[in-house]
């Protein structure tokens, strides 16, 4: 081979070799592997905004498995405590799959990830915001709704209802698997 040649070669290892130790972190022979479960984009610790406008991580409470109705049921959610009438916002992109009425719930609005494998829940609704729509694209940050007690809520104590499923192909807006939304969206500032 030409001096250019080898060279070349040369260069070649050792960029490769440069761009490896970059992007591949070495990891010793007897390090534990721990393989996490296939989850929805959604389901990162903190990948999704507070859906009460202006209420920070530390006013939340982790009330996913507390029971209701006597112990008659599981909650599968967190209650968020706020001003009636305050926004409520879009924790995603998305888009509104059902906006419902229900005796429990009171006003609520399902909202579908974009990627199709979340439904995000909001309930006990005071008012949905104008113009808001079933099928409708809503951003990340968008006003949905506003803060209230319709359904079984104390009406002395207006709060948000949310909570997030995890759903499989072709399921309808009501299926899914309840997962916590607390470490969603309690995160370190």
């Amino acid at each position: 081979m030409r001096a250019r040649g080898w060279a070349g070669l040369a260069l070649t290892v050792l960029l490769s070799a440069a761009f490896l130790k970059f992007c591949v972190r070495i990891v010793p022979a007897d390090a534990p592997v721990s393989v996490a479960p296939s989850r929805p984009a959604a389901a990162e610790a903190g990948a999704l905004l507070i859906p009460v406008e202006g209420v920070p991580p530390s006013a939340l409470s982790d009330t996913f498995a507390q029971t209701r109705a006597s112990g008659a049921r599981a909650h599968e959610a967190i209650d968020i405590m706020a001003a009636r009438g305050r926004a409520v916002l879009a924790v995603a992109d998305g888009r509104i799959e059902k906006l419902f009425w229900s005796g429990e719930g009171g006003r609520t609005v399902y909202q579908r990830s974009r990627d199709g494998r979340s439904i995000y829940y909001y309930a006990h609704l005071d008012g949905y915001a104008p113009g808001l729509a079933e099928g409708q694209a809503v951003r990340r940050g968008q006003r949905m709704a506003s803060v209230g007690s319709t359904g079984n809520a104390d009406p002395g104590a207006p709060h948000l209802h949310f909570a997030v499923h995890e759903m499989g192909p072709g399921e309808p807006w009501y299926g899914g698997r309840a997962i916590n939304p607390y470490p969603l969206l309690a995160r370190p500032r």
